[in-house]
């Protein structure tokens, strides 16, 4: 397990004061708020209880579109235009109608890091503190000390750290698990296997990045055991057992403001249900909300009314997010028998397939990405879909 680093020593003085806008979480959401915020004036805060880029928790794949989108291909690490899917039944490869590719997690964070100019802090985040100016200001603890702002977001994760009432708590909370290993090797397959030789309500991947192999099993059921069903696969595939990683997934949306505080990412529930991909949606809600708050800072808007819209915007998308819960909830009721058969069927039909997997893009479209206002683009990012990537948040959201 990594180990937590926060500042120690001399350098781990008590922090607090006040900000215009405190991102509480410096992953994919918190990070891609802070870049929508660069150059608009305010001072912004982000604060996390490790550094940046330190811990990942995921496979780190998404589709080329978005690194392309964002000016982030340097952390790429090998791409796939086909996936083959596993199943007790059979094998089926199904061309896609785009690429994904998997990236390296430290070096993504770096790079949308490189493009912010906002405040890094590592502390511990409580929660709210209890005192308040009374001016619409937000207090939020930490192990280092007290922090306030005008607009707080919480992008820490499935915890929901800095929402009021009961604890987000496993197993009774609507959250997917998932466990993998990353061995060393190579391998040019971008792989799933639905089979229940290995969890009953869920799937396993194989996502080869460069150097090595990210191998994971997901459980719809947080309660199903992981281990041994992801050493069951690595040993299958003849990979070593190293480098573990995991976590709790959700798979349900919960409101995106609460007593004046923002959510983004996993806090949010922005995660696909079925799938459980959610470094697209943490990236896309967190783009919109970027500039919700840039409105506000800008003094274009309330706060008040970048709420509304960041409420209305997530609305938007809600039903997608609820279909795919269906299919979830419905997937361990499917007879094995029918759903081999099926996969391989659908495999035939390229058609059928790109639309599938088109409408599926659509949930959180690259459209959305561009640069931030304030920074300048890359070489590589110029002329790139210009029109597409500098259209206004609602025109973007149509795409969706």
């Amino acid at each position: 397990m990594p180990t937590r680093a926060t500042k120690r020593g001399d350098e781990r003085r008590p922090l607090s004061g006040s900000c215009d806008v405190l991102i509480c979480g410096a992953s994919f959401a918190g990070l891609a708020v802070a870049r929508e915020l660069t150059g608009s004036g305010a001072e912004v805060m982000v604060v996390d209880r490790y550094e940046i880029g330190e811990r990942a928790t995921s496979a780190c794949g998404i589709p080329t579109d978005w690194l392309q989108a964002m000016g982030l291909m340097a952390a790429e690490r090998q791409r796939f235009d086909s996936l083959l899917v596993h199943t007790p039944y059979g094998t089926r490869r199904y061309r896609l109608p785009w690429t994904f590719s998997t990236f390296d997690y430290r070096e993504l964070c770096a790079l949308l890091w490189a493009d912010c100019d906002a405040r890094f802090e590592t502390a511990k985040v409580n929660g709210r503190a209890a005192q308040s100016n009374g001016n619409g200001v937000i207090a939020v603890d930490t192990d280092r000390g007290v922090l306030s702002a005008p607009l707080v977001v919480d992008a820490l994760g499935w915890r929901r750290v800095l929402a009021s009432g009961e604890s987000y708590q496993p197993p009774d909370a609507p959250l997917s698990r998932g466990i993998e290993v990353h061995p060393p090797g190579r391998s040019m397959e971008f792989e799933i296997w639905i089979d229940r030789r290995y969890v009953r309500a869920g799937y396993c991947w194989s996502f080869p990045a460069g150097d090595e192999v990210r191998i994971g099993v997901g459980s719809l059921d947080p309660r199903f055991p992981l281990r041994e069903p992801v050493e069951l696969l690595a040993e299958d595939l003849g990979r070593d057992l190293v480098h573990y990683q995991g976590g709790y997934i959700p798979h349900k949306l919960r409101p995106a403001t609460e007593a004046g505080v923002f959510f983004v990412g996993d806090s949010a529930g922005h995660c696909m249900p079925l799938t459980a991909e959610g470094i697209r949606p943490a990236l896309y809600y967190g783009i919109a909300l970027g500039r919700e708050l840039r409105g506000v800072v800008e003094g274009r808007q309330s706060r008040a009314q970048a709420a509304a819209r960041y409420v209305d915007f997530a609305g938007v998308h809600a039903w997608k997010f609820r279909w795919l819960l269906r299919g979830q909830r419905m997937l361990p009721h499917v007879p094995p028998r029918l759903l081999g058969p099926a996969i391989r069927l659908l495999g035939w039909n390229r058609r059928l397939v790109y639309w599938i997997f088109g409408h599926y893009m659509r949930f959180a479209p690259p459209g959305l990405a561009c640069p931030s206002p304030g920074r300048r683009q890359r070489p590589d990012e110029e002329g790139r879909n210009g029109k597409e990537l500098r259209r206004p948040l609602r025109e973007a959201d149509k795409v969706g």
